[in-house]
């Protein structure tokens, strides 16, 4: 960060304006007055700015205004009397009061000489790093929608509520939708976001960390491909620099597409299955989810077989929306499954559909909606997959 700072001031119409303006100039000089909140993220994303001075009742100002401007590496400060404990919580540098300006030139320098800038907590505490390499666990799954997010979302939730460092990745090439079952709105990709920094060679722990967002106590995630047109951006083995990166964090789960094809393989420069296949390569542990009806179960072995292609770690086998209406039992499908694997352990997650629908109503984890069977069940697959358990065979409808 340069020595002379440069600043944007989004007053919103406030008395003290006037006052900022001498107490900046010239030491740090302002580059625009902004009229709000729009044009000061308009203004921020040409990246001539260092420090955004705004004020603390600037409309729309909140956590994910932030992080926008975060992403093009301007910090915040507030000019303002009340509220500067919860200012600090959505990540504004330094609180100024308006009364008293005369602190402001030191918040600005300080703000803008600072190495590091904490990613907004909506919940009021960073997730800690970890001690260690985390784990890397690849959620996968045929097509047809078996539950691979929500899966992941609840893999994920479930071991970061158990005080675990968590970081969710969003890896499906063909459209990622954890960004949407969260109710996160960003605009910047933060896998893309990642993916530019490691093609540029500076994907360090500092810039990864604005790649992130935190949705929850020990809970952060690395958002997908807002398109799925976009998946050309994402090159051979940027996911392998992602994940090494990710490791620093904590334990990662990764949300993957549903196609273990190669298709660089069938004449193509790139494959668009890349992230998948980097996924599933890197991961100390794979789970693979399918639905209990017959045509998802056929689905599901045909990938046990194509997962034993690509890797020899340790496969944990999810079956999702089991019901007995079906007409068969756990022992029926336990059976099938261990014909094409032999599994560390078969897990059965209930049809809970006024779970799932209030989860995604909410924009949230089931983990978040209190006591259910399918949480219950998602704490078990945890258990076996990041919890350290011994794999157990599955209870038997007799």
């Amino acid at each position: 960060m340069p020595d002379r700072v440069t600043v944007l001031l989004a007053a919103g119409g406030e008395p003290w304006e006037a006052r900022a303006l001498q107490l900046l100039n010239p030491a740090s000089p302002v580059l625009k007055r902004c009229v709000d909140l729009t044009d000061l993220l308009a203004t921020a994303a040409t990246g001539q700015a260092d420090v955004a001075v705004v004020s603390a009742e600037l409309a729309g100002l909140d956590a994910d205004a932030v992080v926008q401007l975060l992403r093009h590496d301007v910090r915040c400060v507030a000019v303002g009397d009340d509220g500067a404990a919860a200012l600090t919580r959505i990540g504004i540098a330094d609180v100024v009061p308006a009364n008293d300006l005369s602190a402001l030139p030191g918040a600005v320098v300080a703000a803008g000489t600072c190495d590091v800038v904490a990613d907004p907590d909506p919940v009021g505490g960073l997730a800690p790093e970890s001690s260690g390499p985390g784990r890397v666990i690849a959620v996968h799954g045929p097509a047809g929608a078996p539950g691979r997010t929500t899966l992941a979302i609840g893999l994920a939730a479930e071991h970061a509520h158990r005080g675990e460092p968590t970081l969710l990745v969003d890896a499906d090439p063909h459209g990622g939708a954890v960004a949407q079952h969260l109710g996160v709105l960003d605009e910047v990709s933060g896998l893309l976001a990642a993916a530019r920094l490691v093609n540029a060679g500076s994907l360090d722990a500092v810039a990864f960390a604005r790649c992130r967002r935190v949705v929850g106590d020990g809970l952060e995630v690395l958002t997908g491909l807002p398109r799925p047109d976009r998946w050309v951006e994402a090159r051979p083995g940027v996911l392998d620099a992602v994940l090494e990166r990710a490791r620093d964090v904590g334990d990662v789960v990764v949300d993957t597409g549903f196609s273990l094809e190669d298709e660089a393989g069938l004449g193509r420069s790139i494959s668009r299955n890349q992230l998948t296949l980097d996924a599933v390569a890197a991961a100390d542990h794979v789970v693979v989810v399918g639905s209990a009806e017959p045509t998802g179960l056929a689905r599901l072995a045909r990938t046990l077989v194509e997962l034993g292609d690509v890797t020899q770690v340790p496969v944990t086998v999810v079956v999702n929306r089991m019901r007995d209406s079906l007409g068969w039992s756990r022992r029926d499908i336990a059976g099938m499954v261990e014909g094409y694997i032999r599994p560390a352990a078969v897990h059965f997650l209930p049809e809970d559909r006024p779970t799932t629908d209030r989860a995604l109503v909410a924009g949230k984890a089931v983990t978040e909606l209190g006591d259910s069977a399918l949480r219950r069940a998602l704490a078990e697959v945890r258990g076996t997959v990041l919890g350290g358990q011994l794999a157990q065979r599955p209870p038997i409808n007799r």
